[in-house]
């Protein structure tokens, strides 16, 4: 079809109506295991921060520690950013593939590492590949998912992270067992774990189409049409559009066809035409960015400096603090879906706020043991989680359709930059001090953050709950 070429699509109507079958399983499985390889990787990277300080290991230092997640997080910001543009140009299946390769790559070197140097830049690649992930997959799940459900199935996703988490919890466990391996040995078999979940994701992703309303917008609404209409043929709910009847039932897309948008239309749906939405998702990711960052990419040093829990007893306190992140995006999903999206992102970012300045002081006046903490931080994550998944629910839903793929990967970015790369470095550095007034006015600057994250969300949020993803934005090339 030639490119310019206006056409009417019933595409997205149709994705939007189909009951939920074995294939939205299959794609929730495929693509959001990417969620799963990041909490492993950020929990590896955690449970082996002390490990690393070892003189038979890294020899790292604790501020050393926190710049390597410092880097691995830099790498997800370039990867982001790279990956997120080509997307919204090649499509999604092509990118998700390259990303899950980069990720691979990335995470095999670093069992390989022989000094801080070389280990900053393997985390940098793996986590380049994680990050361009983000944009791929968010934007692919987004526009394959019923507009009735979005919400509940994004924030399960994007829970899934903890699945992650307590995977490398777990291989922690044996792992780091001087009684089973040697140290200087299980650290390095720590990132195989990462590398052959990856190749498992190789494999499940062959089966993932190219986004129908991607290719709709390329000219290639045929493409589109088939895949959709074999999904139906094969869960037996079928669509026929000779019938009038039928057609009217439908929501039409009108667009006029494109091989790629323009730069300068990019910047001005992002800072002039959706203003107020960019605002919004600057202030979400940030805040959600620092919060997470801060907390979680040194929890092991805080077990190990204030409450003298060994370095092989590390990955266990990480168990139970998983769990919540897990269940709350599974137990609060609907509820975004429900009550709605504006009254339940401010909601869970105000609450996890409240509730990490009140750990934050229970800790300063050292009421709390190892298990207790782990316990606060259980509860306070469940929420948090919640949220923090939100932020990433927003940003993939709100803009359109042309530059999602760029958008989710631009917000990321900012939002980390700004929010969560100094985060560890700050925070690995206080807690070298051992200080615990400095970190209670670092977790309490952290909690003050969150609840202005919940009060951006009254003022500028948007209400996609139910709504398809044409109606929350019109795509650019929209014809009315």
């Amino acid at each position: 079809m030639a490119n310019g070429e206006t056409i009417e699509s019933y595409v997205p109507a149709r994705l939007d109506r189909m009951p939920w079958n074995r294939w939205h399983w299959l794609i929730v499985i495929s693509l959001g295991a990417t969620w799963i390889l990041d909490g492993l990787e950020v929990t590896l990277a955690g449970a082996l921060g002390g490990i690393l300080t070892r003189p038979e290991t890294l020899g790292l230092t604790t501020t050393q520690v926190g710049a390597s997640a410092t880097c691995y997080l830099a790498g997800a910001v370039s990867g982001a950013v790279l990956f997120g543009y080509g997307t919204d140009r090649f499509g999604r299946k092509k990118l998700f593939f390259v990303t899950v390769a980069v990720y691979l790559l990335g995470t095999a070197l670093s069992a390989f590492s022989w000094n801080f140097w070389s280990y900053m830049l393997f985390r940098a690649l793996a986590g380049a590949g994680i990050g361009g992930e983000y944009a791929a997959i968010n934007s692919a799940i987004d526009e394959l998912i019923p507009a009735r459900v979005r919400g509940r199935v994004d924030l399960m996703i994007n829970g899934s992270y903890w699945v992650g988490a307590a995977l490398g919890a777990t291989g922690m466990l044996f792992l780091l067992n001087p009684d089973l391996f040697p140290i200087w040995l299980g650290w390095r078999c720590a990132f195989g774990i990462g590398a052959f979940l990856g190749l498992i994701v190789i494999f499940f992703r062959r089966w993932i189409p190219e986004s129908p309303r991607w290719l709709m917008i390329h000219g290639r609404n045929h493409e589109a049409e088939k895949i959709v209409s074999d999904v139906e043929h094969n869960i037996g709910d079928t669509v026929d559009l000779s019938r009038p009847a039928n057609r009217t039932e439908l929501f039409v897309t009108r667009i006029r066809t494109r091989t790629h948008t323009p730069w300068h239309e990019i910047w001005d749906a992002v800072v002039h035409q959706h203003r107020r939405r960019s605002v919004l998702c600057f202030v979400l990711m940030l805040t959600q960015a620092f919060f997470y960052n801060a907390i979680f990419f040194t929890y092991a040093l805080i077990l190990m400096r204030f409450y003298s829990v060994p370095e092989k007893d590390v990955g266990s306190f990480l168990l139970p603090f998983a769990l919540g992140n897990v269940l709350g995006p599974l137990l609060l999903g609907s509820l975004f879906d429900t009550i709605g999206r504006i009254r339940m992102i401010t909601a869970t970012y105000i609450i996890a706020g409240i509730l990490l300045a009140l750990a934050g002081w229970l800790f300063h006046a050292g009421l709390l043991t190892a298990k207790t903490q782990t316990l606060a931080w259980s509860i306070i994550f469940f929420v948090a989680s919640a949220a923090a998944s939100s932020a990433y629910l927003t940003v993939s839903e709100i803009f359109p359709l042309e530059i999602r793929a760029l958008t989710i990967a631009l917000f990321y970015a900012i939002g980390t930059l700004a929010g969560g790369v100094g985060a560890p470095i700050l925070f690995g550095w206080i807690i070298g001090t051992g200080s615990t007034t400095a970190l209670f006015i670092g977790y309490l600057a952290a909690a003050i953050l969150m609840i202005f994250g919940g009060i951006a969300e009254t003022w500028l949020g948007v209400p996609a709950e139910q709504r398809s993803l044409e109606h929350v934005a019109a795509p650019l090339s929209s014809v009315r």
